[in-house]
C-alpha cells in the first residue's frame, strides 16, 4: 500500500508559500491529477490534464495557449511530477506562458519538496510522540503487557529486553520553552528512554537502568540522575522519585506502582529530598495505601500513644535513631550525642509509658510501623547535642 505524503494541508502551505514569492499561480495536483490546492480557488477538485499526462510519463509537461485551448481544465503553464522516497505523490502546476515561468519551475519545484519532507517529519514524530505515549501507558498500566505491544515496539526501535525501571518528575511551574528544551533532551540524547507527560509538571518515564554483575548499580545511578538533573533544572526541577526494578514480563507495571505509592508517601510525609528511591522507603511507601483507615489507626496506636506522652519529641527522636542504628546502643548514642545511659534511661521511659518490653519483637514491630505511618517528616529528627542538654536539664 502507498503511503500518502502529499496531504491537502501541505499541499496549501506550498501554495502560499510559493506565491508570496513569483508572481504567477500556483497549483498542486494529487497522484490522480485532481488539483488539491491552487491560488485559483474556483479550480480545485478539477482534474487537471496536464498533470494526468505528467503523472503518465513521469516527465514535465510544458503547456502554451494553442495547446491550452485543446485541454479540459488547463491553462498554460508547467507542470512538474513531485516525487518522495522514490513515489510519485503528486504535480506541481506553475501557470503563465512557458517563456515566461520555466526559469522559477524546477526552484519552486525544490521548495516544494522540502516543505513535504518538512511536513513528513513533524507528522512522523507526532506518531512517534503517540506510539511512545501508549507504549508506556500499555507497559505500566497492563498485566501482563499485550501481544499487539511487539508490533509498536518494533516501530519504535525500543528494546524492552533492556532492565527499566519507572521514574516520576516532577516540576515547578515549568514554561513551554523550558518543556520543549527538556523534550529535546530526550528526543536527541536520551532516545532509549520512554518519555510522557501526566500533567503540566510531571513526566513519567521509563529509563533503562545499569547494572553492575546484574544487580541494578545505584551508585551509576545516582550519578545518570544528577546529569538529568542538569537538563533539567530550568524546567523547575523539583524531585526524583524511582520506582522499584523487577524483572519479567509484569515489572515495568509493578515498577509503576511502587513510584507512586512512594511519591504519594513522600508527600504525605513532606519528606525534602529531592532523589526518592522506593527501595530506601519501601515500607512506609507501602503503608501509605492504608494511611487513612482503620488499620492504620490500629497499626499506630502504640505510637500515637508514646506521642501523646512525649510532647518534647524527645522519646520519638530517640527511637527513630535507635531504629535507623538497628537498634544498637552504642551507635544510637553516639548519633544523639549522648550518653548510653541516658539512652537507656529513654528506652525504659518508653517501657513505661507504653507497657512493653522494648526488647519485645513483637512490641518493636507494632512501634516501628507506627512510627512509619506517621506524617512528620522523614530524616530531620536527630537532636543536636545543644537541644538534648536542654532536655536533660528540664528532666
Amino acid at each position: 500500500m502507498k503511503k500518502q505524503y502529499l496531504k491537502e494541508y501541505t499541499a496549501k502551505q506550498i501554495v502560499q508559500r510559493a506565491m508570496k514569492i513569483i508572481p504567477w499561480s500556483v497549483n498542486v495536483m494529487d497522484e490522480h491529477g485532481i488539483i488539491i490546492a491552487s491560488g485559483e480557488p474556483s479550480r480545485l477538485r478539477q482534474r487537471h490534464e496536464g498533470a494526468i499526462l505528467a503523472l503518465k510519463d513521469n516527465r514535465v509537461v510544458e503547456i502554451d495557449s494553442a495547446t491550452a485551448n485543446q485541454l479540459k481544465g488547463v491553462k498554460p503553464g508547467i507542470n512538474l511530477p513531485i516525487s518522495f522516497h522514490g513515489q510519485l505523490i503528486g504535480v506541481l502546476g506553475i501557470t503563465g506562458e512557458p517563456d515566461e515561468v520555466r526559469s522559477y519551475a524546477e526552484l519552486v519545484k525544490m521548495a516544494s519538496e522540502l516543505v513535504i519532507e518538512h511536513m513528513v517529519l513533524i507528522e512522523q514524530k507526532e506518531w512517534d510522540k503517540r506510539y511512545r505515549e501508549d507504549l508506556i501507558n500499555q507497559l505500566i498500566m497492563r498485566e501482563p503487557p499485550a501481544e499487539a505491544l511487539q508490533a509498536m515496539v518494533s516501530y519504535l526501535g525500543i528494546d524492552l529486553q533492556l532492565p527499566r525501571v519507572v521514574v516520576i518528575i516532577e516540576l515547578r511551574q515549568p514554561d513551554r520553552e523550558a518543556l520543549r528544551n527538556l523534550l529535546d533532551y530526550f528526543e536527541n540524547r536520551a532516545r532509549d528512554h520512554l518519555v510522557t507527560f501526566t500533567d503540566f509538571n510531571e513526566l513519567i518515564i521509563i529509563k533503562p537502568i545499569p547494572l553492575k554483575q546484574g544487580v541494578w548499580d545505584l551508585q551509576q545511578e545516582q550519578r545518570d540522575l544528577q546529569n538529568f538533573k542538569s537538563w533539567a533544572s530550568s524546567s523547575g526541577f523539583s524531585r526524583i522519585v524511582v520506582g522499584g526494578f523487577f524483572p519479567g514480563e509484569t515489572g515495568l507495571h509493578r515498577s509503576w506502582q511502587t513510584a507512586k505509592a512512594t511519591q504519594a508517601m513522600v508527600k504525605r510525609q513532606k519528606v525534602k529530598n529531592q532523589y526518592v528511591f522506593y527501595h530506601d522507603y519501601a515500607l512506609p511507601a507501602l503503608l501509605s495505601e492504608v494511611s487513612d483507615s482503620w488499620q492504620a489507626q490500629e497499626l499506630s496506636h502504640l505510637w500515637m500513644q508514646l506521642q501523646d506522652h512525649d510532647s518534647k519529641g524527645v522519646l520519638q527522636a530517640t527511637l527513630r535513631v535507635w531504629f535507623e542504628q538497628n537498634c544498637e546502643l552504642s551507635q544510637t548514642a553516639k548519633q544523639l550525642h549522648i550518653h548510653v545511659n541516658t539512652l537507656r534511661y529513654r528506652l525504659q521511659r518508653c517501657e513505661s509509658i507504653l507497657q512493653i518490653k522494648i526488647n519485645d519483637l513483637k512490641s518493636i514491630l507494632w512501634l516501628y510501623i507506627g512510627m512509619q505511618m506517621q506524617t512528620e517528616t522523614v530524616g530531620s529528627h536527630n537532636f543536636t547535642a545543644t537541644e538534648t542538654a536542654k532536655v536533660r536539664q528540664k528532666r
